[in-house]
């Protein structure tokens, strides 16, 4: 039988999940990195996903914890979409994807890892980028680091492309 390792998924597994929701953050900008936010807007903000299908998955949510798709206001929908574009740009930028998937998972029938909190899920995607690894052993293979993908991403955001 081969082994495949992946270490850094015990952190995962032993860590205790903190309470609350994790798209509720606060003011605290100097602990984006820590979070993941790789860019806020008045409204919303963008997360590296901590747990992508592939490298460079992003979410994007409202600040406004909510989970109604009806009680987001004009100005609200309006600044998701306008921040998915952005993400969609940096992405392209940085990444030279070949395609993207774009969702938004509405409850938890539908997918929702966290239904509480409407999100916005980005994904970059290159032919080839699934294989076997994902069928047969239920397991994806990340080629690149979590701080090295925020850190690739991070100028992309500042220059607002």
């Amino acid at each position: 039988m081969k082994r495949l390792w992946a270490p850094w998924r015990i952190e995962y597994i032993l860590n205790e999940k903190p309470p609350g929701c994790i798209f509720c953050v606060t003011d605290e900008a100097e602990k984006d990195r820590e979070k993941l936010i790789l860019h806020r807007t008045p409204l919303s903000f963008v997360m590296l996903n901590r747990y992508p299908y592939t490298n460079g998955h992003l979410m994007v949510a409202p600040f406004r914890h909510t989970s109604d798709m009806n009680s987001l206001s004009d100005g609200e929908m309006l600044d998701l979409f306008s921040t998915l574009r952005l993400c969609r740009n940096v992405l392209q930028e940085t990444s030279q994807p070949q395609g993207f998937n774009v969702g938004i998972n509405l409850g938890k029938a539908a997918g929702a890892g966290v239904d509480e909190h409407i999100h916005i899920h980005i994904v970059p995607r290159w032919n080839g980028d699934t294989n076997y690894m994902s069928v047969i052993a239920d397991l994806r293979v990340m080629p690149e680091n979590l701080m090295a993908t925020y850190d690739g991403l991070l100028p992309g955001f500042m220059a607002g492309n």
